[in-house]
């Protein structure tokens, strides 16, 4: 199988519904921004730590179902389904892992700037992303595109938990957050 194929040398694409439309139909700006999303959380997950499989194994776990966001915002529905592949339980393994974590975590009591280790960094980069997702499809929703609730849901959580992740990691590697502060302070 060739990669290229050529058909989208003329600024079309198809669906997984293979439905043809505009690279710039708003399904694709979706999936693409899914697809980047995915690659972001590989990048920095490249840097985790493998003495912690449970973290480790939880990043890749929404890798694969960020996979299946993206075949569904891509149009693809399976057989015997009507609604999203998101369910409630996926909300609230977030919400679960996203409270384990803030287990190991000081109070929050200041804004704090994205960065401290290669493996936070990356995951405050994958948090900004995520918003953009979010806020994308809302943008397709409330132009009358079908978005489901649940999907909705997990991606907000989604943002919650990667920088709940992203403080973890700097804890777990003893690197301290930089609080921000107002020009005012300095």
């Amino acid at each position: 199988m060739k990669i290229y194929t050529k058909t989208g040398d003329t600024g079309r694409t198809y669906l997984a519904s293979g439905k043809q439309v505009s690279k710039t139909d708003g399904r694709v700006e979706l999936y693409g921004t899914c697809d980047e999303l995915n690659s972001v959380i590989g990048f920095a997950a490249s840097f985790s730590d493998k003495n912690d499989p449970e973290f480790t194994l939880f990043l890749s776990s929404v890798q694969h179902l960020l996979f299946e966001i993206g075949s569904e915002l891509a149009g693809y529905i399976p057989k015997g389904r009507t609604t999203s592949i998101i369910t409630d339980s996926d909300i609230e393994s977030l919400e679960k892992e996203i409270d384990r974590l803030t287990e190991f975590l000081p109070a929050l009591k200041n804004f704090i700037l994205p960065g401290g280790t290669t493996l936070a960094s990356g995951l405050h980069v994958a948090r900004t992303v995520s918003r953009r997702l979010e806020r994308e499809t809302l943008v397709y929703a409330e132009a009358g595109g079908e978005i489901s609730e649940t999907l909705r849901v997990y991606l907000n959580r989604l943002s919650d938990y990667l920088f709940t992740a992203a403080r973890y990691a700097n804890v777990r590697e003893g690197k301290p957050e930089t609080e921000w502060k107002s020009r005012t302070k300095l």
